[in-house]
């Protein structure tokens, strides 16, 4: 885990944050920070120089020296390739130099080499181009993700957090989970959903969403409008999408949202569009709660019931110290080897049983993360989202007992 400069400590740190410059960022032959890729081909340079050499007349080898630009293009930068086209050239020279009554240096064979190095240093100048070019992409998907996903700050809303999201397509990571809190002027409003299909598709459904939850989940006053906004959003995206005659208007996004009113601070609101139940968690147990009974967002119109669109929020007392613990169903639809899904509320319980600090956030997440990942064997079928919320006392967090520790777990 390490400090994503938001305060936050990440369960889940990208490999590829930023753009430095290509060297970098992918080199995999470092000693002590420093790149050493012109090890290889020099280490080569020299056996065959040298066996060369002490082989004499008998076993002549120089010729090989054309590999070493060729080994070089697979691991150094263009300028070193051509340092080593010139490097093997002049080793040529000297060896063939050694015997000048036996041997004198063959054109072709210095043509040869000659050739191989340039060929070489083009190769290398379209493996780095392309290099370049899935970084480029990469640092792409990273903004994507990180405008979607947006780091939140420690104790942020006057909730403690942790969250660790898991991508199925570990070269994209980014889907269509979301999550996000976001203070308000009527308490804090946690969201979290799960776009129905994959792909860009559902990157911009979830921002769509988000971007109504930041501005709803702050100005309204009842939890309730909050839902029914985002309702109307995935509605009128839809439309949007059929009018442009995509063929993924049938999108839909299954969600949590969710309420902790400044005004009392063991309560809690609730509205599940059709998500997976969460979790509560605390010292005394693990407890499920009630399915919800709204539509998905974006289905809300097949319901023909009076009223039926606006949705009703279920009111939950939270213990103290208890955290709530919400999931995408790639947690709850990951399967082992024999096809059985995870057993998250169990799984839960039993880390809570063996070590009762599992209850904090990001304890809890770290074993939820770790607990699935070892079910399926690290093969994720779906996006993976984990995230777990809850109040701090004063800007404290509690012990097991409902103690207060201090600032940190």
């Amino acid at each position: 885990m390490s400090n994503d400069g938001t305060g936050r400590r990440s369960l889940d740190r990208l490999p590829w944050t930023g753009r430095s410059g290509l060297w970098h960022q992918y080199r995999t032959l470092r000693i002590r920070g420093r790149s050493v890729t012109w090890v290889p081909p020099l280490l080569l340079l020299i056996a065959i120089v040298t066996i060369d050499y002490w082989t004499g007349t008998e076993f002549r080898i120089i010729s090989w020296v054309v590999l070493v630009p060729g080994i070089a293009a697979a691991l150094c930068s263009v300028g070193t390739t051509a340092a080593f086209t010139g490097l093997v050239l002049a080793a040529y020279l000297f060896v063939e130099a050694l015997w000048p009554d036996r041997f004198t240096p063959r054109l072709s064979d210095f043509t040869l080499i000659a050739i191989g190095g340039v060929l070489a240093t083009l190769a290398c100048a379209v493996r780095v181009r392309g290099e370049e070019h899935v970084l480029r992409m990469r640092d792409v998907t990273e903004t994507v993700r990180r405008t979607v996903l947006r780091p939140l700050p420690s104790g942020w809303g006057g909730l403690e957090h942790a969250e660790v999201y898991l991508a199925a397509d570990t070269e994209v990571r980014v889907g269509g989970d979301f999550y996000d809190i976001q203070p308000g002027l009527h308490g804090t409003r946690v969201l979290l959903g799960d776009v129905q299909g994959k792909g860009l598709g559902a990157v911009e459904a979830a921002a769509a969403l988000l971007g109504t939850f930041r501005e709803a989940g702050y100005h309204e006053p009842d939890l309730a409008t909050v839902g029914e906004r985002l309702g109307i959003r995935m509605t009128r995206h839809r439309r949007r999408v059929r009018e442009l005659g995509r063929d993924d208007e049938d999108r839909f996004a299954t969600a949590l949202l969710l309420e902790f009113p400044d005004d009392d601070p063991g309560a809690l609101r609730l509205i599940n569009f059709g998500h997976e139940p969460p979790l509560v968690v605390g010292p005394g147990g693990v407890r499920a709660l009630a399915p919800g009974d709204s539509l998905p967002l974006g289905l809300a119109d097949l319901e023909r019931r009076p009223g039926a669109g606006r949705p009703a929020p279920h009111h939950v007392v939270l213990g103290r110290g208890e955290t709530v613990l919400l999931t995408t169903d790639g947690v709850t639809e990951a399967r082992d080897a024999d096809g059985a899904f995870f057993p998250l509320e169990s799984a839960v319980a039993e880390a809570v049983r063996v070590d009762v600090r599992c209850v904090a956030p990001e304890r809890l997440v770290a074993a939820v993360r770790e607990g699935v990942l070892r079910h399926c064997g690290g093969r994720l079928a779906d996006d993976t989202t984990v995230f777990a919320v809850r109040r701090l006392l004063d800007g404290k967090v509690l012990d097991r007992d409902g103690r207060v520790l201090g600032s940190g777990t």
